[in-house]
């Protein structure tokens, strides 16, 4: 399956700014990056990262500066075949998980993310279009609907773990299985349990 995987290369992961320099935040999401292209790879997946400049990988590179919505329904409308669309920060991506989405029935198949974002999807319906501004997940299924695609949805913890805030990079050293749970390690984060709860510390 195609698999398109966007990427902001210029100014990567911003909510993270008060715990990395803007040079770790750049390393900590390419180094997600790989991880996912590694896991979409690995499920037989033929993937292409959409950037907004060129990035150093191990992958066909395609650089559109536009916004994610409009950048992704480019390649939606120019597409003859199904398309997932995985996004770059999936850091807990595993081969597995990527081959439950790919095999999901449906026209549209939705992997839902926390506080209703859409962390990856597959569009087989062609006049299905994304929009990730706002609850993405609840437009996409109206979206879906109202072109009279089938939806079905995949209920997975390691495709709904999108890393953004420092909270979730204990998701990271917990169950992380690549280059980012050993970037992470390798800048001195370390996992502690503060008040019962889990936390990521350096």
């Amino acid at each position: 399956m195609r698999a398109v995987v966007p990427f902001d290369a210029a100014d990567p992961k911003t909510r993270l700014a008060d715990v990395f320099s803007p040079a770790e935040r750049r390393a900590f999401a390419a180094a997600m990056l790989d991880d996912v292209l590694d896991a979409l790879a690995s499920a037989g997946a033929d993937p292409t990262v959409l950037a907004t400049e060129h990035v150093d990988v191990d992958a066909p590179v395609t650089v559109d500066e536009r916004a994610l919505t409009p950048a992704v329904n480019g390649v939606l409308a120019d597409s003859d075949d199904p398309v997932a669309v995985v996004m770059a920060d999936l850091a807990l991506a595993t081969p597995t998980a990527c081959r439950r989405l790919f095999e999901a029935p449906g026209d549209v198949v939705l992997a839902p993310g926390r506080g209703g974002g859409t962390n990856a999807l597959v569009a087989r319906h062609p006049e299905f279009r994304v929009d990730y501004h706002g609850v993405s997940l609840r437009d996409h299924r109206r979206g879906a609907r109202a072109v009279g695609a089938s939806v079905s949805e995949v209920d997975s913890h390691r495709l709904a773990t999108d890393v953004d805030e420092r909270a979730d990079l204990a998701e990271v050293l917990l169950h992380g299985e690549g280059r980012a749970v050993e970037w992470l390690q390798d800048v001195g984060f370390a996992l502690s349990v503060t008040g019962g709860r889990v936390e990521a510390t350096r």
